[in-house]
């Protein structure tokens, strides 16, 4: 039934013809709900989609062309010739186990959801007079369904009746709302009310917390709001992350390649095919070089890729475990790397999801019509019964205070939960309303009766202030809570004889306030005037609508009520004349408390460049003011189109919904639907996010995100519907996750570029060796061994390099920048293009230097396929040496030392070993003799020489195995050099000399020192942190290029640094600008101004601009972006908002803030590359 919570209950039970007492017949009972969830996966479905991967499948061709030509070798090639193909069909099928292994651990989202069917349900049938039980399965909309305290409702249902006073039902699962909702049955007018609102409805899979209720029944099975969100789970695709996406865009560059090298190599050498050496048959001739090709493209494949990129994910993922991160998705791992934005739920992930008394207030003295008030607050956020009272910053004893022994016995006699000791869990959970177990918690924190508690257990301490206060008083009835006068009371008689009866009530102040005759003044009290209720309500009214949004209750006493004999309490519309003449004792003031550790988590999140959203079921005010607790607004920040409801945001424009989700950091009152748009939106701009969350509600977005992040306490399916699970349910542990991705990442590309280079190598061997005609130096299965074994330990081990120091001190990489950019391409081939000559040039020397060689003549060597006895090119040569195995184990050994120097090379992309030696890696030094060894063992240990075709080698050919192998180190050293020192500048004036000045006492210090040299930035930072900042107060201090590096450009800033160092930076450009270009030379940039100051602002000896550097005569000269570095550089060094320091967000703040053109864009850039390498380093 569409909007049944518009209608009438009268409405509803006619729509589907049933009565409310008799309910269905037999014959209107039709079709049972429909079960969850489709079937799983079959495994075989499972095993096919493991070879969905592009290299995979090119591996299997690679095996299955090879094993096809294994089939026609002769003599005693012919096992040998069958060990690649089931070498790579092994390493196919590890791959596939390991991923089917995977997929089956894994939970099943859509079967996960059954947890909140309930299993049985209470419907009124015409078969039976009374309530029959049922299966939950079994219900059909129409029913008749009853629900009391402590029931999971069993379907979608509109409520026709409620049979007790009140009916609280706690749907924190589904809309995320920290505290049990109220439900009536009156109808809600609004066809678009979110589920938070529809009040009159109770939801499948939710709880009934207080109360009884008759409902029929309008939706079952996956019509119901859960069965939507199963639904929404199920249509989910699971996106590929971008390392899949870029090693899926390699594999089809790396597949055209091959092809085409393999097609040139078989193409080139058709001449060939008829030579002597192949008995004259031209099909044997096509075939061997068709092997070539096949040899070339196993070469060129790294067939340990796959493998090694596995086992650095494993071995990140259990580092994240230690850090109490759970991956359940391994390729997830590398995307928390790039991951830009976080959408984090509110309740249980940012806050607790225990609500907790922060504040609470008595009166302490009324003088005429004013009167002041004790104020404390609490600690502690949790159920524990843990925290100190503070009245100021002082810690209290509330036993000296006579309102608070009042307050605490309301408390807890007007409760009906209590505190319980998880002993399995080692937690503190409630037992009933979240409300309530606040006010359990908070008189066990107060401890008014100065109780010994110091020899209790933690079970018995759940309860312990509370039984004192409860064995004084002892409880005859409850008046429950109705929606008319918005409080609950308990009517007390003490346990002595001879004492007053007394009634305790809480409520909402408003309610309660305006039912109090009465103030409570210590043990007496005065009467309760227009103005004191005035000022009671004002302060209240402050703490529900300040920073902390506090859900305050009012707590009241009757001291002489009516007496329980002449009570109706049958009738609750009497139950306020009850409630009349009340004392007022005090207020208490809770909320859902943010967790300890969030504050700073946030703080982390934007100095790594992330941007946190909150996207909660909570209403808005309760949301903004937790995010300003948090960090996630300022204090005073406006967050008009910057926090959002569900309605509201849907009222807007599909375009502005989309500017929306660019500015906002707090969506309140959503609905999953919301939380998956926005996702959607954040995805269209290309932003990597993240979606926290523990409930029901959050999994569809969980599992649409790159990222989802569940939490350890967290219902099963959003578990199943995430890639990470934090177990201990602390934010913070994102941060360390994301630092790990970060670190996983670059470590990553240290070995896929390792790895490539090593195939590249492989590659320019067999196509030297086809091109020149030369015998075969390597063979398919020694290009196996290498690239799986000798080349995998290393890259394996280069998954341990230790992370960089500044690594969340940058904005998120983009997830679209290349793997390999041109000139690391470049570097490849260079690297490539020796180890090819090196291991081509290892067997060449075996033929035409060795001592033990036949020393033939480079001629004879390119023409081998010619040699005949009867051929006088090839007189006095035995034919057979070019089949011997030294000219391969020559070429093996050189291939595999050069790639162990190689991965010393890897350490760094760009840092010399002698600033990192190898020694910051020793799992790289053991890999690296791990290989060595198994190399050996090949060489001398049979029959692996005969398998592998390799021979024993002596000293001498091992001496020139290292001189042929050793350069790559020079070569790539310097490589690097050409990096750091020259392409690094284009990014701006990192290398630039700068003059530094302090005016200390009348005197100014100058030093100088290089922007790039870290060791002469290190030796200013400390003075000018420690000696020198006293006398800096105040003071200028400006920074200044030194002649003729920049041509007529300067930099100039002052400074001020207090004795908390804090320091302000502003920078100013003006007269021309030059950046350094990719060689070093000095290129124009046009002179960039800005509005608002003279050139007089610039220190004496800054040389002027010219009129040709002006834009105009009318031109300011000013610098460009002043004010934006200050402020930007000022909430650097003060350890906010360092998100700025970062290049992209910064540029991108100016250029909408101060609509800067491309070209000023790019100066402004090189300017603030400046700053950025000295200010970093301070």
């Amino acid at each position: 039934m569409e909007n049944a919570h518009t209608k009438s209950a009268t409405e509803v039970l006619d729509n589907f013809g049933v009565n409310e007492n008799t309910g269905l017949t037999q014959e209107q009972v039709k079709v049972s709900v429909e079960r969850y969830g489709p079937n799983g996966k079959s495994l075989w479905e499972l095993v096919v989609e493991q070879f969905e991967d592009l290299l995979v499948r090119i591996l299997l061709l690679a095996a299955c062309v090879s094993f096809v030509l294994a089939l026609f070798e002769e003599g005693e090639e012919t096992t040998t010739a069958f060990v690649e193909p089931i070498v790579i069909l092994l390493i196919l099928i590890a791959n596939a186990v390991i991923g089917v292994w995977q997929e089956r651990n894994a939970e099943n989202a859509i079967e996960a959801l059954k947890e909140y069917e309930p299993e049985m349900g209470k419907v009124y049938r015409m078969n039976r007079k009374a309530v029959q039980r049922i299966k939950a399965r079994d219900i059909v909309p129409g029913d008749i369904v009853e629900v009391a305290v402590g029931d999971k409702v069993p379907a979608d249902i509109r409520l026709t009746s409620i049979r007790s006073t009140t009916l609280r039902v706690d749907q924190s699962i589904l809309t995320g709302e920290s505290v049990s909702v109220i439900k009536h049955t009156d109808p809600v007018p609004d066809p678009r009310a979110v589920n938070q609102d529809k009040k009159n409805m109770l939801f499948s899979g939710t709880n009934i917390a207080s109360g009884r209720a008759i409902g029929v029944v309008i939706a079952t099975g996956v019509t119901t709001e859960i069965g939507k969100i199963r639904n929404q789970m199920a249509s989910t695709e699971q996106e590929k992350t971008p390392l899949q996406q870029k090693l899926d865009e390699f594999g089809q560059q790396l597949s055209k390649v091959i092809s085409l090298v393999c097609v040139a190599v078989w193409v080139i050498n058709i001449g060939h095919f008829g030579d002597p050496v192949h008995g004259g048959s031209w099909v044997r001739g096509a075939i061997y070089y068709f092997k070539i090709a096949v040899a070339l493209a196993v070469a060129a494949i790294p067939e340990g890729l796959p493998a090694v990129i596995t086992t650095c994910l494993a071995l990140g993922t259990r580092r994240m475990a230690k850090k109490n991160a759970i991956v359940r998705s391994l390729p997830s791992v590398e995307t928390l790397g790039c991951t830009s934005v976080i959408c984090s739920d509110k309740t249980g992930t940012l806050t607790t999801n225990q609500m907790s008394v922060c504040r609470m207030f008595v009166v302490d003295k009324v003088e005429d019509s004013n009167c002041s008030l004790h104020e404390f607050s609490i600690t502690g956020s949790t159920y524990a019964p843990e925290g100190q009272i503070l009245k100021g910053d002082i810690p209290v004893n509330c036993g000296d205070y006579d309102g608070l022994l009042e307050l605490a016995t309301v408390c807890a006699m007007c409760n009906d939960s209590s505190l319980d000791y998880n002993e399995a869990k080692g937690v503190y959970e409630k037992v009933g309303e979240a409300t309530e177990t606040a006010l359990t918690t908070l008189v066990e924190k107060m401890n008014v009766f100065k109780s010994d508690l110091s020899g209790l257990s933690k079970v018995e301490r759940a309860g312990a202030c509370n039984s004192v206060i409860k064995q004084l008083m002892r409880k005859e009835f409850t008046l429950e809570f109705s929606r008319d006068r918005k409080s609950m009371s308990v009517y007390c008689t003490p346990v002595k004889p001879g004492s007053q009866s007394k009634m305790f009530i809480k409520g909402a102040p408003e309610s309660v306030i305006e039912r109090c005759q009465y103030v409570r003044l210590g043990t007496g009290k005065v009467a309760l005037t227009p103005a004191l209720r005035d000022q009671l309500l004002s302060k209240i009214r402050e703490w529900g609508t300040g920073r902390d949004t506090l859900r305050c209750l009012a707590l009241a006493t009757h001291d002489t009520p009516p007496r329980k004999e002449v009570m109706d309490l049958e009738n609750s519309s009497k139950f306020a004349q009850y409630e009349l003449g009340l004392t007022f004792v005090g207020c208490v003031g809770m909320l859902d408390p943010p967790r300890k550790e969030v504050i700073g988590s946030v703080r982390l999140c934007n100095e790594a460049g992330i941007r946190v959203i909150m996207i909660t079921g909570d209403n808005k005010g309760t949301a903004v003011a937790i995010c300003r607790r948090i960090g996630i607004f300022g204090e005073e920040e406006d967050v008009v189109g910057k926090a959002y409801t569900g309605r509201e945001f849907d009222d807007l424009p599909a375009e502005a919904q989309r500017d929306a989700v660019k500015r906002a950091r707090c969506f309140a009152r959503v609905e999953p639907a919301h939380k998956s748009k926005i996702v959607g939106y954040l995805q269209s701009f290309d932003e990597i996010t993240a979606m926290t969350g523990d409930g029901v509600n959050d999994a569809p977005a969980l599992k649409k995100a790159e990222i989802g992040i569940a939490m350890g306490s967290g219902t099963a399916v959003a578990k199943s519907a995430s890639e990470m699970v934090l177990s201990d349910d602390n934010f913070s542990t994102i941060v360390a996750a994301v630092e790990e991705g970060r670190a996983i990442y670059n470590n990553m590309k240290q070995f896929i570029r390792y790895l490539i280079s090593s195939n590249v190598g492989e590659v320019v061997c067999i196509f030297l060796t086809a091109i020149l005609g030369l015998p075969e130096a390597l063979i398919p299965v020694q290009l196996l061994w290498v690239n799986l074994v000798t080349d995998g330990l290393p890259a394996t081990a280069l998954g341990f390099n230790p992370p960089d120091l500044d690594i969340m001190d940058k904005p998120p990489r983009n997830p679209k920048e290349p793997l390999i950019s041109g000139w690391l391409f470049f570097r490849y081939l260079a690297i490539g293009g020796y180890v090819g000559l090196g291991t081509v040039s290892a067997a060449t020397w075996w033929y035409l230097f060795d001592d033990e060689g036949p020393q033939v003549t480079f001629y004879q060597l390119r023409h081998f396929m010619q040699c005949t006895e009867d051929n006088p090119l090839f007189k006095g040569v035995e034919c057979e040496v070019f089949e011997s195995r030294y000219p391969t184990t020559m070429a093996l050994s050189v291939l595999v030392t050069i790639e162990m120097f190689n991965s010393l090379n890897s350490l760094s992309e760009n840092q010399s070993l002698l600033r990192m030696p190898p020694w910051v890696n020793i799992w790289l030094l053991g890999a690296i003799i791990l290989s060595m060894s198994l190399h050996f063992l090949i060489l001398y240990i049979e029959p692996l020489p005969l398998i592998f075709q390799v021979t024993p080698l002596h000293w001498s050919q091992w001496i020139v195995v290292l001189k042929i192998s050793f350069p790559v180190i020079l070569l790539d050293e310097a490589l690097k050099y050409i990096s750091r020192n020259h392409l690094e500048d284009q990014r701006g004036f990192c290398s630039a000399t700068v003059e530094h000045g302090v005016e200390s006492k009348g005197r100014s210090i100058l030093k100088t020192f290089s922007f790039g040299d870290r060791h002469a930035i290190a030796d200013i930072a400390l003075p000018l942190h420690t000696r020198e900042r006293e006398a800096s107060v105040g003071r200028p201090v400006f920074f200044r290029k030194r002649e003729g590096a920049w041509n007529t450009g300067h930099i100039s800033g002052r400074r001020l640094i207090p004795p908390h160092v804090q320091p302000v930076a502003d920078a100013r450009l003006s007269g021309g600008v030059s950046a350094v270009g990719a060689r070093g030379n000095p290129r124009r940039a046009p002179c960039v101004c800005a509005r608002g100051a003279s050139e007089r602002d610039t220190p004496p000896d800054s040389p002027r601009p010219t009129g040709a550097q002006r834009r105009g005569s009318n031109a300011p000269e000013r610098s460009l972006g002043q004010i934006t570095l200050m402020s930007h550089f000022e909430k650097q060094f003060a350890g906010e908002q360092r998100k700025y320091f970062h290049r992209e967000v910064w540029l991108r703040d100016l250029r909408r803030d101060q609509r800067l053109s491309p070209v000023e864009s790019t100066v402004e850039s090189s300017l603030f590359d400046v700053h950025q390498a000295f200010m970093s380093q301070l």
